[in-house]
């Protein structure tokens, strides 16, 4: 006992054994393995790093955009643009020379006999001159039409007294004129004349009243040299024949006086009606300016129309069936335009000249006439009252040649 106790207190190398061999050729493996933990850690770190720097920030968005449902403003940003076209511009430069004419009437009260003044309808006019401190407004008989007052009402929603020149019941035109102060913009006449079919156009006007003033309607000439036939007492009796270009560009009421404007921006017809039938759709009709130009001079000098009339009914000859044209009038197959004279009224020029009933005339002085708006517009434009104006019929298949003196169409 005391031996092994005393062995064991001399070698202490007996607690701390030595390392055998075996054991000396593990150590290598052990350092080199943790050296390639430590490495692989490194490397994994670093990639970890990476993926945070560059991968985070796509994470962390979407998360916020699901946190955060609020509007982004950078998805919905609004770009101004400035989209001009062609009617926008015509439309930039004429539009404040349409204006607004309210007609006011005085009404009696059937049971106190008391009266008041109200409005007793609403349309459009265009102004076409400014001469000094007046300017003059062109539009329709039947806007202001038996009006006591009338009410000017500008594109700003600025109001004026309107004053009646004159107007013509049978081109349905008339005048207003106005103090010039609020005036800026005055269109200009075109010719309506060289307009094309198809061409397009632009309506403005205020239908249904101010509460639409200043409405743009765009549409395309259909025709031009339209007749359209008016019973202007409504009696029932057809009265005249209204020359008019046809157009599908919205007219409805209130645009009556309002503006057809070319896209040059110029003023080629006097919105004025449109024919409205269940079956009918887009046929709007204005007075031509060519027409229009002389009555608004008569009536802004005069106040009146003073026109020279041959005293006679006409139909345009094309209206007439080709079997009626051989046989009732016993034309020539070359004769294929011209107006037919139906009426002739006692003491009028044609009366006094010879004229007789269903002679087709077909030219007035060196001016070839193929129907009544040819006739009208030489007998209106190039005549005047007092002046001779001769005649080339065809009578029985035979060319007549007349003579005659116009005359004031109220003097007969």
């Amino acid at each position: 006992m005391d031996e092994e106790r005393r062995e064991s207190q001399e070698s202490p190398e007996t607690q701390w054994q030595p390392i055998t061999p075996q054991e000396t050729k593990r150590e290598p493996k052990r350092r080199s393995g943790f050296v390639m933990g430590l490495l692989g850690g490194l490397v994994g770190g670093l990639l970890v790093w990476l993926v945070m720097m560059f991968g985070g920030n796509q994470t962390t968005n979407d998360v916020n955009v699901e946190k955060s449902p609020g509007p982004v403003s950078s998805q919905h940003s609004q770009i101004p643009m400035d989209i001009s076209t062609e009617i926008t511009d015509v439309v930039d430069d004429v539009a404040t020379a349409v204006v607004g004419i309210t007609n006011i009437q005085t009404v009696q009260d059937f049971w106190s006999a008391k009266t008041s003044t109200q409005e007793a309808g609403t349309g459009s006019g265009v102004l076409y001159k400014k001469d000094g401190d007046k300017a003059y407004i062109v539009t329709n008989h039947h806007v202001v039409e038996n009006a006591e007052q009338l009410e000017v009402s500008f594109d700003d929603g600025t109001k004026t007294e309107g004053k009646l020149i004159g107007s013509d019941l049978w081109t349905d035109l008339a005048v207003v004129e106005i103090d010039a102060k609020h005036v800026n913009t005055i269109v200009e006449f075109g010719d309506s004349d060289a307009l094309k079919r198809g061409e397009s156009v632009i309506a403005i006007g205020n239908p249904l009243g101010l509460g639409f003033a200043g409405s743009v309607t765009v549409g395309v000439i259909s025709g031009k040299d339209r007749s359209i036939p008016m019973d202007l007492n409504k009696d029932g009796i057809i009265d005249w024949q209204a020359d008019v270009l046809q157009t599908d560009a919205a007219i409805n009421p209130g645009n009556s006086g309002g503006a057809l404007i070319n896209m040059a921006g110029q003023l080629i017809g006097i919105n004025s009606m449109k024919i409205s039938q269940e079956t009918v759709e887009g046929i709007g009709l204005a007075i031509p300016i060519n027409i229009a130009l002389p009555i608004i001079e008569h009536l802004e000098t005069t106040g009146q129309v003073n026109r020279p009339t041959m005293g006679v009914s006409l139909l345009d000859l094309q209206q007439i069936p080709i079997q009626q044209q051989q046989q009732t009038l016993n034309l020539p197959k070359e004769v294929a335009e011209g107006v037919v004279v139906t009426e002739i009224m006692p003491n009028s020029p044609a009366k006094e000249a010879g004229v007789e009933k269903y002679d087709t005339i077909v030219q007035l002085d060196e001016e070839k006439v193929t129907d009544m708006v040819s006739l009208r517009k030489y007998l209106y434009n190039k005549k005047e009252i007092g002046d001779k104006l001769k005649v080339k019929v065809y009578r029985d298949g035979k060319p007549v040649e007349l003579e005659m003196v116009l005359k004031d169409g109220n003097t007969f």
